[in-house]
């Protein structure tokens, strides 16, 4: 299934399994294409090969999470108790679900679609060596094994109902009846509370962790390609030796910073509106909050810091030497000889060698 060039650039499971041929064009790279649940929404069609069907996917994990939800809890026989906390008024559940959790789906095909060329341009820009190529594929590979691992995802699961309900059984008690629980206990848990625990809350666990997981696998990537000696060019217009389209990817993984900063959000607001907290008491956490994703999102890009100083200082030597090989060949030209009419002579030639001696120095000071 996976012997022809043709399966391996269209079937995400064989551009995981199969060896990439260094002589073969350069494969579409991708953390989200691949894993279990990949395959059982495709499977579901609720899923293309290539991450179509999104309206599907959004409209499935809302109705598995925050659909039972309002039906149980507004329609069921515990609705409109009195004293307790009306669901449609519980904004920490709405941020998770109708917020937080569609960002997190949206954010995959957002990624995949920009991060597909990513190893072609390692490759085409020349900037992997050639005798480095089986070294770099062997990442790739390494990278869509991960990705795609069972036992992982199986993993993930198994942190979600022990840890997590670890952590629910952790939090703070029920003090007045809520539309999930009742005082008395943690797990004195109404119809919807039942599913908002064991169904809604792990689920939306596990995307968070998945992704999590995935920003794992990039990360690794590239520490691995960081390790590789890479052909930087100090005056690419990018201003980053070549490596500018490796920034453009860190971008789209702001809908995860923005589901992220709901839940955040959500979070004090229940505090600040049923809790008796103050908004001002969460400003540590907040700031505390985007600092950290933000390096999480943009620190893996320093991974490359020491090659693109090491191209700085090269191009500085290099394109130094060519402005010093210039100015010495034009004081050689016979400027100062006494000529009739030199004035007129040499004007342009000033004007000339004055552009390309200050074209030299802006590349020297735009080196990487």
């Amino acid at each position: 299934m996976c012997a022809s060039r043709n399966n391996r650039e269209h079937n995400p499971y064989c551009m995981a399994t199969a060896q990439i041929n260094p002589l073969d064009d350069p494969p579409d790279f991708s953390i989200v294409l691949g894993g279990p649940l990949f395959q059982l929404l495709r499977t579901a069609y609720l899923e293309g090969d290539h991450l179509e069907l999104l309206h599907r996917r959004l409209v499935f994990f809302i109705g598995i999470t925050w659909l039972p939800l309002f039906l149980l809890a507004t329609v069921g026989p515990f609705a409109g108790s009195a004293g307790r906390v009306a669901f449609l008024r519980d904004v920490e559940v709405h941020a998770r679900f109708l917020v937080a959790l569609p960002a997190f789906i949206v954010a995959e095909l957002l990624v995949h679609s920009r991060m597909r060329p990513v190893v072609r341009r390692f490759v085409e820009r020349r900037i992997i060596l050639l005798e480095d190529l089986p070294r770099f594929y062997r990442a790739v590979e390494s990278a869509f094994r991960l990705r795609n691992s069972i036992p992982l995802e199986v993993g993930l699961f198994a942190v979600v109902y022990t840890v997590g309900l670890w952590f629910w059984h952790g939090r703070f008690g029920v003090e007045a009846a809520t539309w999930y629980a009742m005082p008395g206990g943690r797990w004195h848990l109404t119809p919807a509370g039942i599913w908002y625990v064991f169904i809604s809350i792990p689920i939306l666990q596990f995307v968070l962790l998945r992704w999590y997981v995935r920003l794992f696998i990039w990360y690794r990537f590239l520490w691995q390609v960081s390790r590789m000696p890479l052909d930087l060019i100090p005056t690419h217009p990018d201003r980053a030796g070549g490596l500018g389209f490796l920034g453009s990817v860190s971008y789209t993984f702001g809908p995860i910073l923005f589901g992220q900063g709901a839940m955040l959000a959500g979070l004090i607001a229940s505090n600040v509106l049923y809790h008796g907290g103050h908004l001002l008491s969460f400003k540590l956490q907040a700031g505390a909050f985007v600092v950290f994703f933000v390096c999480v999102i943009l620190a893996p890009l320093l991974m490359f810091t020491s090659q693109m100083a090491g191209a700085r200082r090269k191009g500085l030597a290099e394109y130094g030497l060519l402005a010093q090989r210039y100015v010495a060949s034009f004081r050689k030209s016979g400027l100062s000889a006494e000529i009739p009419g030199r004035r007129s002579f040499w004007e342009p030639v000033i004007f000339s060698h004055s552009q390309i001696l200050a074209t030299a120095t802006r590349w020297c000071r735009k080196c990487v």
